[in-house]
């Protein structure tokens, strides 16, 4: 019988799961998933103060539509002999979907790193809300002004004392111009403090060191600084992005039995962008891969992948958030409006569970244009 293993059990693992379900349909075709745990944790919610409501239990997802879930840590891809090694044994393949995600960089010589918290993980976001929890007046710096540290830093700030630091001259510099005004707007309403073009260079029990030499309270320290691929993607390529991703074509093939979705892949968005590293674009990646990997060993048509509209959410704590559209990042709702929509995406990244055909009807359905998205006139 012929095996498609797909490795990863994030957004782009468990869609590619699906996808190649919806593909199989009665076809004699065995799916596996691996992934060390048991769950998909939703990232993008980490933020939030109850870490435990963003994971969702894999086997509802992956047993009602017959894929199997290998808890395991995949080490290593034999691309010669099709096979990857997984908890010490070789598990071999007729098709790949790499899925594997991507991580935060964290800093290697930084004194005190080790105190560092991070809400990259399920368990990151769990020891800072541990730590935190029951406290009022709290003293926290968050380092990195991107999405993940502006969306950190703002839920922080509804109980404690909030300073934002980053190497950029402004905030938010991976956004843009477009949102800056309304995202300056909402850390002066919270009274998040803002240290620009400087970084942390200590950590110590109750304090951290800026670059100017200032040392400043901190009851946690907060990294949110870069983010890159899995290390499993150099077995794939030599060839790979600043992000550490596998190009790929339009049916998001790396190899000639090898497709890669998600953080991994650097799929072409459009003539001058590649896809964002985000649940927005690993679940329609998933999909597409998924379902590819499985067409093609069942010899019918491959799905090119074609991006849909492209969005940004940001969630900004008391003060609201902020929806706006292109990669000019044009705001279309901000405040209770923006926060509105942002409540209703991240309902909306939740897979259907324990009916397959719900599960597989949401495969097929790359993607949505979702009545709650403001639309440009």
């Amino acid at each position: 019988m012929a095996h498609i293993v797909i490795i990863g059990g994030g957004f782009a693992g468990v869609w590619s799961a699906a996808g190649a379900a919806l593909a199989r349909g009665a076809a004699d075709l065995r799916i596996t998933l691996i992934a060390p745990n048991e769950h998909l944790v939703l990232r993008p919610r980490l933020y939030e103060p109850d870490p435990e409501l963003a994971k969702v239990e894999l086997g509802r997802i992956l047993e009602p539509i017959g894929v199997e879930h290998l808890r395991a840590t995949v080490s290593a891809i034999d691309t010669d002999r099709r096979v990857v090694v997984a908890g010490g044994a070789e598990i071999g393949y007729d098709r790949l979907v790499l899925a594997a995600g991507s991580k935060l960089v964290r800093p290697q010589s930084l004194p005190g790193a080790e105190r560092l918290f991070d809400i990259d993980t399920l368990d990151g976001a769990r020891r800072l809300t541990g730590l935190l929890r029951d406290r009022e007046d709290y003293s926290a710096v968050v380092v990195g002004a991107g999405f993940t540290g502006l969306e950190a830093a703002t839920a922080l700030a509804a109980r404690g004392r909030v300073l934002l630091v980053d190497r950029s001259e402004v905030v938010a510099a991976q956004l843009g111009p477009g949102p800056r005004e309304e995202i300056t707007a909402a850390l002066d309403e919270l009274g998040v403090e803002r240290r620009l073009g400087t970084t942390v260079t200590e950590v110590g029990d109750g304090y951290a060191v800026l670059s100017d030499g200032v040392k400043v309270e901190a009851d946690a320290v907060v990294w949110s600084v870069g983010m890159r691929a899995s290390e499993l993607t150099r077995q794939i390529s030599g060839e790979l992005d600043h992000l550490g991703r596998v190009p790929v074509d339009r049916w998001l093939r790396a190899l000639p039995e090898v497709f890669v979705a998600g953080d991994t892949a650097a799929a072409a968005f459009d003539a001058e962008h590649t896809v964002m590293q985000s649940c927005q674009h690993a679940t329609p990646l998933g999909k597409v891969a998924g379902y590819n990997a499985a067409a093609d060993l069942l010899d019918v048509p491959l799905r090119a992948f074609t991006p849909g509209p492209y969005v940004t959410c940001l969630d900004l704590g008391g003060a609201g958030a902020i929806f706006a559209r292109g990669w000019e990042r044009r705001v279309m709702a901000s405040g209770a409006d923006g926060a509105a929509v942002k409540k209703r995406i991240n309902e909306h990244i939740h897979p259907p569970v324990d009916d397959a055909s719900k599960i597989l009807a949401a495969a097929d359905r790359v993607y949505l244009e979702l009545p709650f998205f403001p639309r440009i006139s």
